[in-house]
C-alpha cells in the first residue's frame, strides 16, 4: 500500500512563506509524476505543480506566477513545494498525488491559511 503524507502547512501572513513535504513510503524512482493540487471549499481541486520524473519537467498554474517552486529529494523519497509571496487566494488545502503502475495515490493533505 502506498502512503503519502503531506507535513509543513499552517498560518502565515500575506507575503510569507512556506515549505510543504510529501513523504512516501516507496522509492519515488519508478513513479510517473508527481502533482502538488489544492482545494478551497466549494471549489473544483486544481492542480499548482506537476513533476514528469521521466524527462523531469515541471509545469505550474499560471497564478503561482513563479512564486512556487517544486522538487524532489530521491534519498528521502519526498517531494517539496516551497511557496514564496503567499497571497489570500493561496489560502486552500493543499494534497500531494503520485501517479504509479497506472493508478493515483493521494496524501490526506494539509492546510495553508494565509491572512492578517
Amino acid at each position: 500500500q502506498v502512503t503519502l503524507v503531506e507535513s509543513g502547512g499552517g498560518w502565515v501572513q500575506p507575503g510569507g512563506s512556506l515549505r510543504l513535504s510529501c513523504v512516501a513510503n516507496m522509492s519515488l524512482d519508478p513513479v510517473f509524476s508527481m502533482t502538488w493540487w489544492r482545494q478551497v471549499p466549494g471549489q473544483l481541486r486544481e492542480i499548482v505543480a506537476s513533476l514528469n520524473n521521466r524527462d523531469d519537467s515541471i509545469d505550474y498554474i499560471d497564478r503561482t506566477e513563479r512564486r512556487f517552486v517544486m522538487s524532489r529529494d530521491r534519498t528521502k523519497n519526498t517531494i517539496y513545494l516551497q511557496m514564496n509571496s503567499l497571497k489570500t487566494e493561496d489560502t486552500a488545502k493543499y494534497t500531494c498525488n503520485i501517479f504509479y503502475d497506472g493508478l493515483n495515490f493521494w496524501g490526506r493533505g494539509t492546510q495553508v491559511t494565509v491572512s492578517s
